[in-house]
């Protein structure tokens, strides 16, 4: 891992957001920012935002990212584009961080921090990233899966990532009635009270609502421009009580229009986090390019054996196998 000090950038504010507050903060320059993608088993996690007393995928990796880079948490600005709840896993989770400094190569400070890491917890790629670039406000849309298992009989590899459902659902009327979701609407009776202090804008725009069959495995997969507190959870709570036909696909659009957490109550509760993943999250474009005079983007890298040489030894001569392993 080598550092490389240089001079200060040029055309930014020097400000980005506190992880804390979700204030802005004044940053001293030269600033280099950090683009992370997110791999998480949350199963026995509290969620991803940062707490104190409990363990949560921030503050774990936040201990790991200061022990590498020797910057304190605050100056860091490590954040994150989703606060996933307790339970919920990820594959795509995007956070950024701030240095005082860049980096010739990425690999080594890929490794160390990994190395740092529980294994329930992996740092997918480090990618350079434009000052104007925010995990949270550059976001163009969020990409959520929820995984269902049907079946009488529940499968005990899946039970941390999928919901079990032994009655028998119809995946075509899921189809029908998730059809309704689509589009730009007020989905406050979708969301359950947040413990967030602000209070959202109720209206998201859903890009598409897939129910894809697996064999037993149904995963239901849902784009939108954003979510409420346990919007995704609700939303596929719906779902299951129309696959189970105890309830018509257009009540859907019935409940959207209420714009009542308590009329959907009447129909369905909440399902558990298990079964849900952030799988992917999108960006604008011109917020992706890497900046210019930056190191490579890490993906991490396989080891490489160059050379293994054998000595077979026999009464003649030595014979000295080279073997090449890419």
């Amino acid at each position: 891992m080598v550092i490389v000090r240089r001079g200060a950038v040029q055309n930014w504010s020097g400000k980005d957001e506190d992880p804390n507050k979700g204030q802005p903060v004044q940053l001293s320059l030269p600033a280099y920012k950090w683009r992370l993608v997110i791999a998480y088993d949350g199963t026995r996690f509290s969620g991803w935002q940062y707490q104190q007393t409990i363990p949560t995928v921030q503050c774990i990796l936040e201990e790991a990212l200061t022990t590498t880079t020797k910057i304190n948490r605050k100056e860091l600005c490590l954040v994150g584009a989703s606060r996933t709840d307790a339970g919920v896993h990820a594959w795509g989770q995007v956070a950024h961080f701030i240095t005082p400094f860049t980096y010739e190569t990425l690999e080594g400070v890929h490794k160390a921090v990994n190395g740092l890491l529980p294994s329930d917890i992996r740092v997918r790629e480090i990618s350079p990233a434009v000052l104007e670039f925010h995990a949270r406000f550059s976001v163009t849309s969020k990409i959520y899966c929820y995984q269902v298992y049907n079946s009488a009989i529940m499968d005990p590899f899946l039970r941390h990532y999928a919901y079990h459902s032994a009655y028998k659902l119809d995946a075509a009327v899921m189809r029908e009635a998730a059809a309704h979701f689509v589009g730009k609407h007020d989905f406050s009776a979708f969301a359950n009270t947040s413990r967030n202090d602000r209070v959202p804008n109720p209206v998201k725009t859903i890009f598409r609502f897939d129910v894809v069959e697996k064999g037993p495995l149904l995963r239901l997969e849902v784009e939108g421009s954003g979510f409420l507190y346990r919007q995704v959870r609700n939303m596929v709570a719906l779902l299951l009580q129309v696959g189970r036909q105890a309830v018509p696909p257009d009540i859907v659009a019935w409940i959207l229009e209420s714009r009542d957490r308590k009329e959907l109550a009447k129909y369905t509760l909440l399902l558990p986090p298990h079964g849900l993943s952030l799988e992917t999250i999108k960006y604008k474009e011109e917020h992706l390019i890497l900046p210019t005079d930056s190191p490579a983007s890490s993906f991490g890298r396989h080891h490489t054996i160059s050379k293994c040489k054998l000595l077979l030894n026999s009464e003649s001569a030595a014979l000295s196998v080279l073997v090449t392993i890419a």
